[in-house]
């Protein structure tokens, strides 16, 4: 009778589990084919010299020797390094700073942050690259306020300006902090509100609770939000196509674009398959860095209390 329990026991389990395994297939299939099969084969073509019209010729290590020896991939790296280090900060400040604006109980605080939103939803979009190139081109809206201001008495090409380029692209990077903005919200919301109030009654100022309490009980979301914008800003690629193409003279010129532009451009498939994977290695280690300084400035109360 017990055996005859257990084997019944089982046999729901093993049903269970194949009911289970049906329903997340949809899921699986599309992991297999856009995701495992994709990453294996650009692994195999690293390795090989292939153009798209011919079959793949092996030449083992050779892609990642030449690029190596690649002035232009330097060139790349150095540029991209540079608007990650300025766009990710300026980011999360924009963000933290409407997120404790938009925290505070007030009217139709809902509607603002469905406004503030919005950049997120769109900003990555070619339609909003096309208005930032049109909106810092030469005829553009900036150089009509700036010249109706006084700030300019000429028109400034702000995208074709070599020292100015690459500053538009990280100003709409900066824009769309929407997302991180919403973390940050759920974050404070999570604060209570009893350490505030202690605060205040032993004297502390609004800078103090915000350097002693809103940071350190906010730094494990500073940190995710930190992890997720830098993975997804080495991998911008839109914006930078379409408002400045990479120039001028290559010094918007960032890692994807340059990828791309190996890809489908110069059909170097086997060459931008090689650099697809430096970049897989170089987010791996930074984030390698991120999490190993983490525990530095990182604060987790319950590790706290034990």
């Amino acid at each position: 009778m017990q055996l005859s329990k257990v084997f019944k026991r089982n046999k729901r389990r093993k049903y269970y589990s194949l009911t289970g395994y049906i329903f997340i297939m949809p899921w699986l299939l599309g992991f297999l084919v856009f995701g495992i099969i994709p990453m294996v084969s650009s692994l195999y073509l690293s390795f090989t010299r292939y153009d798209l019209m011919s079959s793949p010729i092996w030449t083992g290590l050779g892609n990642y020797s030449d690029i190596l020896h690649d002035g232009a991939f330097w060139q790349t790296i150095r540029i991209t390094f540079s608007y990650v280090f300025i766009a990710v900060p300026l980011r999360l400040i924009f963000a933290l700073f409407l997120a404790i604006l938009l925290s505070q109980k007030r009217m139709m605080v809902g509607l603002y942050r469905a406004l503030f939103y919005i950049p997120s939803l769109v900003g990555g979009s070619v339609a909003i690259a096309v208005m930032w190139r049109q909106l810092f081109g030469v005829e553009g809206a900036l150089n009509s306020i700036l010249m109706h201001l006084g700030v300019i008495d000429k028109n400034f090409g702000w995208i074709s300006n070599p020292k100015t380029a690459l500053w538009t692209l990280i100003l709409l990077a900066a824009w769309q902090f929407g997302s991180p903005m919403l973390i940050f919200i759920a974050g404070l919301k999570q604060i209570p509100d009893s350490y505030y109030e202690a605060a205040s009654i032993d004297g502390a100022h609004w800078w103090q609770m915000f350097v002693r309490i809103t940071i350190p009980m906010l730094s494990p979301i500073i940190f995710f939000n930190l992890i997720m914008q830098t993975i997804g800003s080495f991998m911008m690629f839109t914006s930078a196509y379409i408002v400045t193409g990479g120039g001028p003279y290559e010094q918007t010129m960032v890692y994807s674009l340059y990828l791309f532009k190996n890809a489908f451009t110069y059909y170097k498939m086997g060459y931008a398959s090689a650099l697809s994977w430096i970049l897989l290695f170089i987010l791996a280690i930074v984030t390698f860095i991120l999490f190993k300084t983490s525990p530095r400035w990182v604060y987790y109360e319950s590790k706290s209390e034990i």
